[in-house]
């Protein structure tokens, strides 16, 4: 099976695990707001935005780059060296764990609406954040070791079947309120468990790694050089819509707020299907710049942002075909986010078209080279959120995210060739592809 096929084969199947859990999540937040109101489903959204930007800071940037140096370490035989970065990456997560359960309740009401609906759950979101971290690491590490289906199934499958699960019991309790403070319990018990299953198959696959050289000085330098600046990269591109949600919930009222929270959702949907593709690769990445081979590496990056390319053009095109149907499911109100999200599914083809260039530039040694690219793209969407959305509503907040996400990628991929010397956008590849075909013509 050649690199090509491989990649979408498993790639597809991810991808697949994730469409399943996707519209199992979608019925789950179509019942919220139909049976319970888009208010409450808004007060659900911010949660889950919430308490994913803190999940991703809790480990300090260490699952962030789980991925890479699992996949590192594995390539290399150095089994010591991956248990110590284990157990830095999840002893941050229960020191910061502890100090946000205990400081963190004083803090959150100074963030406006966001801080008062966790205010009204704060020991359920703080336990669903330390799961929700956990599952991080997890999941990083776990597809650093090739073990992507068991990386990704714990979010893409078991977490969207639990809520499922947990709204049927919620919705036996008593008015809309009750409900929906026992969901959160019950989700945040649920995330627990399965974070606690996930992390003892992540322990099983470390200890197949054979033991080498043991933890030093500089490579716990090393780490923190890759943790700081990727846990800005991961805020900025895994969670760049959580975060313009809670942008958002000072311009937007709540049901407005609800619609643009479920096309960022179908949008997270659609992106997920082209990160599966570089994630997939990210291994043989590792292996062929480890053994100095740069056209194989090249080879690998080409063949990706092909593949990513063509997965986001086909999602591009069934979104805004289907966009109508998926959005009819949460009730007419929804159907105002049509348009905006056709807005938001063409950042996808731009993030693909530039290619990865943040993990290029870590595989380079320069993981800091991309801030001020991700400087530049928050600037924007926050510039652009308070020109547009004022006067423009949902569609304003479309074009803002749009405009951000253009401006980074562009500025990542310049920063990538000038510093890196790699071309990370699907152009080399292609370049290719229409010299062979003129070749043979000839």
């Amino acid at each position: 099976m050649s690199l090509r096929q491989r990649l979408v084969s498993q790639s597809s199947v991810i991808f697949g695990a994730r469409l399943f859990g996707a519209g199992v999540v979608f019925l789950a937040q179509a019942a919220i707001a139909r049976l319970w109101g888009a208010d409450i489903l808004g007060e659900y959204l911010l949660i889950i935005a919430t308490v994913n930007i803190v999940a991703v800071v809790m480990p300090l940037g260490f699952e962030t780059i789980g991925t890479y140096f699992a996949a590192e370490y594995r390539s290399k035989g150095e089994g010591r060296l991956l248990a110590g970065f284990m157990r830095r990456a999840y002893g941050h997560v229960a020191v910061t764990s502890l100090i946000l359960l205990v400081a963190g309740y004083p803090l959150a009401g100074l963030f406006g609406e966001p801080g008062r609906v966790l205010l009204a759950h704060w020991l359920p979101a703080c336990l669903m954040a330390l799961a929700t971290a956990v599952v991080y690491c997890n999941s990083a590490l776990l597809v650093g070791l090739k073990r992507p289906m068991a990386g990704f199934f714990a979010d893409t499958i078991f977490r969207p079947l639990l809520i499922v699960f947990c709204f049927a019991l919620a919705a036996m309790a008593g008015d809309a309120e009750a409900r929906f403070a026992e969901l959160i319990w019950l989700l945040a018990v649920g995330f627990a468990v399965i974070a606690a299953a996930q992390f003892a198959w992540v322990l099983r696959a470390a200890r197949q790694v054979p033991a080498a050289a043991p933890v030093v000085m500089a490579e716990r330098q090393r780490w923190w050089r890759f943790a700081l600046p990727w846990v800005i990269i991961a805020l900025a591109t895994d969670f760049f819509f959580d975060i313009d949600l809670l942008i958002l919930s000072h311009f937007l009222d709540r049901e407005s707020l609800a619609v643009f929270g479920v096309c960022t959702r179908v949008f997270s949907l659609v992106a997920f299907g082209v990160s599966a593709v570089y994630a997939v690769t990210l291994p043989e990445m590792f292996e062929r710049n480890a053994a100095a081979d740069r056209p194989g590496f090249l080879k690998q990056i080409g063949e990706a942002n092909l593949v990513a390319c063509a997965i986001s053009l086909a999602l591009f095109a069934i979104v805004v075909l289907t966009g109508p149907l998926l959005l009819m499911l949460f009730g007419p109100a929804f159907q105002a986010g049509v348009a905006p999200l056709a807005v938001l599914c063409m950042a996808l083809c731009v993030r693909s078209l530039f290619g990865p260039a943040a993990l290029v530039l870590s595989i380079h040694d320069r993981p800091y080279a991309t801030l001020p690219a991700i400087g530049l793209g928050m600037g924007i969407l926050v510039g652009a959120n308070l020109l547009l959305v004022p006067v423009h509503g949902l569609m304003g907040a479309a074009v803002a995210a749009l405009a951000a996400q253009t401006f980074w990628s562009a500025a990542m991929w310049l920063t990538a060739r000038r510093m890196a010397g790699i071309d990370v956008s699907v152009g080399p590849r292609l370049r290719e592809m229409l010299a062979a075909r003129r070749v043979k013509r000839l």
